[in-house]
């Protein structure tokens, strides 16, 4: 794992609205659907940068990737099959600071992705933004009955950890469900 110095303030407030890039390929088996980038990963150039983020502990503890990952590691998550996308472009220091049409407007651009890319299960990070995106206010996490173009639609946790509601063990479990549910799929 590569060391990464830790941003100052003035170069976070500077990433504020920068993007990063979606990490969306062929052969992908699972996408992954953040809210918005934060302003480390608008910093960094990398998703869920942030170190307090507990994205890479749960794919890792799950058994969906085979070591921890660095966010910069993007090559090895490619190889696991997992990318990476948000309803929203634009870093922010949280996700409160967006509108809801931002986040709604986002879902036409992960359905495109699940339509051109095909992976097995699209994963939305978020109860919040999923059921204000798909208007289904009554959505919990695990799998759901629509589609995203021919990709499943799986509901997960916010690995935010700014979301003190679920336990890094409660993430790791649902992330573990979701692998469960893509090695059926094989």
């Amino acid at each position: 794992m590569t060391v990464h110095a830790v941003p100052s303030r003035a170069q976070l407030l500077a990433a504020y609205d920068s993007t990063v890039p979606d990490l969306a390929f062929d052969g992908m088996r699972l996408l992954l659907c953040g809210i918005n980038p934060s302003l480390w990963s608008g910093h960094a150039g990398y998703h869920f940068a942030r170190p307090a983020n507990r994205l890479w502990r749960s794919l890792f503890e799950s058994g969906l990737t085979p070591r921890l990952l660095h966010p910069s590691e993007t090559g090895e998550l490619e190889r696991a099959g997992i990318g990476i996308t948000n309803f929203v472009r634009r870093a922010t220091a949280r996700a409160d600071e967006l509108d809801d049409a931002e986040i709604s407007a986002g879902a036409d651009a992960i359905r495109e992705l699940a339509r051109r890319y095909r992976p097995s299960y699209v994963a939305i990070l978020g109860l919040g933004a999923y059921r204000l995106a798909f208007a289904e206010r009554g959505a919990v996490v695990g799998p759901r009955p629509e589609r995203l173009g021919p990709s499943r639609v799986w509901l997960l946790p916010n690995p935010s950890g700014l979301n003190a509601h679920y336990t890094q063990a409660a993430l790791s479990a649902a992330f573990t469900d979701l692998r469960f549910a893509l090695e059926d799929e094989r």
